[in-house]
């Protein structure tokens, strides 16, 4: 339906009897409309009111509305139009793109920039409206990378930089952590998204910036203390001040309603509870936290404890200096974290029990020891105790096995 205008596909005998209806009860004609079938993918766009009509051969192949149109962005010859995400879709169209070839006739109107304003002028987007809650001032952004100025609104925040700027509904923030740097002079803050940003072909499921931990700031909300009382329920003061990632934390907490995750009991071999690491060719640090993992920040990866299988402490590449330690999903899922210093073998083993997770081959022993499996790097030539091992529990299981038969 578009307007005043309604319509439907139907075929001989029901177009008939639906005419009928009409001309009988309404005094209205029904009329005919061909529609473009040939399934080509080029053609004219046509803008009519809040439709964006898409012919091809002057025939109609499909047809937009614009109020469904939750942001549009522009590249070389190139438009991207993206959609509001339908919650009651299993299967729902997020994402158009439209190629624009340059043309000499249209002089000095650039057609990209024409087609996106006729787009974002009935376009359902999010609007500033009104004075931001809290704005920070060239925040770090190691996902994706940049300075940005993080401005926070009631239903949205803003992160507008040089290059590119985005409005995330906080409708769409699933978790919020505060993480702690390895050198103790740094301080990571995490937001997690569904749906995620995009930035051409790259999603964003993770917003990860960093802080110096001597970064302080204080801002003046523009709220009477009763507003606060009465919208916050007392979680924000009129003023805020301390750590800069303290105070965002603080205002996205009261704001988006959710807790703030921090590590929980674990603390490494460096005294912090960061497990340097590496995973796939990007160094970065695992979190162990209450509930789950987390590494930052190439890419980030939050894995729960609901949905991990089993974890593994394997050699590294035949180093002794150093294991990997892997991570199996229910989904046949494997993450990797390579290098991890042998140091840290005991400290994580013994949070892996604690939390009850399944070590896989983990053998009879109740806690095997790292120098039984890894021996010492200073005697290289000594006989493989790890591989000694796990020939001893093969032997076993074939006496088990010949055992039952």
């Amino acid at each position: 339906r578009r307007g005043g205008l309604g319509r439907c596909g139907c075929r001989g005998v029901q177009q008939e009897k639906i005419a009928k209806f009409f001309k009988t009860n309404y005094s209205m004609d029904m009329l005919e409309k061909e529609l473009s079938v040939k399934g080509w993918n080029w053609g004219t766009a046509k803008f009519a009111g809040s439709v964006l009509s898409f012919d091809v051969s002057n025939l109609t192949a499909f047809e937009i509305p614009l109020n469904n149109v939750s942001q549009c962005t522009t590249g070389k010859n190139e438009v991207t139009i993206e959609f509001h995400q339908n919650d009651d879709a299993p299967v729902s169209l997020m994402e158009m793109r439209f190629h624009i070839p340059s043309s000499e006739l249209a002089g000095d109107l650039d057609p990209v920039e024409a087609f996106h304003k006729q787009v974002m002028d009935q376009a359902s987007v999010i609007s500033v409206s009104g004075d931001a809650i809290a704005i920070f001032r060239e925040i770090q952004c190691l996902t994706p990378r940049g300075r940005y100025d993080i401005k926070v609104f009631n239903t949205f925040f803003q992160l507008h930089g040089k290059t590119f700027d985005y409005k995330i509904p906080m409708s769409t923030v699933l978790r919020l952590f505060a993480l702690p740097h390895k050198d103790g002079r740094q301080h990571f803050f995490v937001v997690s998204l569904d749906p995620p940003i995009k930035q051409g072909q790259t999603r964003y499921h993770f917003l990860v910036f960093l802080f110096g931990q001597d970064d302080e700031t204080s801002i003046e909300l523009p709220f009477s203390e009763e507003e606060l009382k009465e919208k916050y329920e007392d979680k924000l003061k009129k003023e805020i001040s301390g750590p800069t990632w303290e105070v965002l934390g603080k205002v996205m907490r009261a704001i988006v309603n959710r807790k703030i995750t921090t590590p929980g009991g674990f603390i490494g071999n460096t005294g912090t509870p960061a497990v340097g690491c590496s995973y796939k060719a990007a160094a970065g640090f695992l979190y162990p936290l209450e509930r789950g993992f987390i590494f930052i920040h190439k890419p980030p990866i939050h894995i729960r404890f609901e949905e991990l299988a089993s974890v593994n402490f394997a050699r590294s590449g035949g180093s002794t200096r150093s294991f990997d330690f892997e991570v199996e999903l229910k989904s046949a899922v494997v993450h990797t974290f390579s290098s991890i210093e042998k140091e840290e073998y005991t400290k994580l083993f013994d949070f892996i029990s604690s939390k009850k997770l399944r070590v896989k081959n983990r053998g009879k022993s109740d806690k095997p020891s790292y120098a039984d499996d890894f021996g010492d790097s200073d005697q290289e030539g000594a006989p493989d105790a790890y591989l000694a091992r796990v020939k001893q529990e093969a032997a076993e299981r074939d006496d088990e096995d010949g055992g039952d038969s």
